[in-house]
């Protein structure tokens, strides 16, 4: 399967797949906000969602290019769990967005983790955005060796942006 998400669509075919995630979820992202989501009829912070998931046992990673502004540490602290459990680095060379679902699905495209990028924003007021959502075995797989090396601080050593890094892996 390999699916074209567009606007609206990555809040129904994307953000959605974060509920059911079993085992692990990996989140690649430049930008990062305090994004809604629904569950039931009730509206929450995709926070509490990730919450639950650390809770459930549920590997959450997430790597983000800058540090998110006050209304996302607001949300953030509301729940121990984060930063107790959520496994966060912090590098301002990425730019990729990336979903990865239990190491069988992934979306690839524009989206950064915000309520205009991949949330619950009305039609007229969300990004233009664009990506895959595919579960081709080999694509899932570089996308995740791509994540994993940027995780591990692969790049660290000869990076020529350590001046703007927070927090060098090496």
């Amino acid at each position: 399967m390999i699916t074209y998400i567009s606007n609206t669509t990555h809040y129904k075919e994307v953000l959605s797949r974060v509920a059911n995630v079993k085992r692990l979820l990996w989140i690649g992202t430049a930008d990062i906000k305090d994004l809604y989501v629904e569950v039931g009829e009730k509206k929450k912070p995709f926070l509490a969602l990730i919450a639950q998931l650390i809770r459930r046992g549920v590997e959450v990673r997430l790597i983000h290019a800058k540090e998110p502004g006050p209304n996302f540490r607001e949300v953030f602290d509301k729940y121990p769990v984060l930063y107790d459990r959520l496994e966060r680095v912090l590098c301002p060379r990425v730019h990729f967005k990336v979903l990865v679902f239990d190491g069988k699905e992934v979306y690839i495209g524009s989206a950064n983790l915000t309520g205009a990028g991949i949330g619950m924003k009305s039609d007229n007021k969300r990004n233009f955005e664009a990506g895959i959502l595919t579960d081709d075995p080999e694509i899932v797989e570089q996308a995740m060796n791509q994540f994993d090396e940027v995780w591990i601080g692969k790049h660290c050593k000869t990076c020529k942006r350590r001046e703007y890094c927070s927090d060098p892996i090496i």
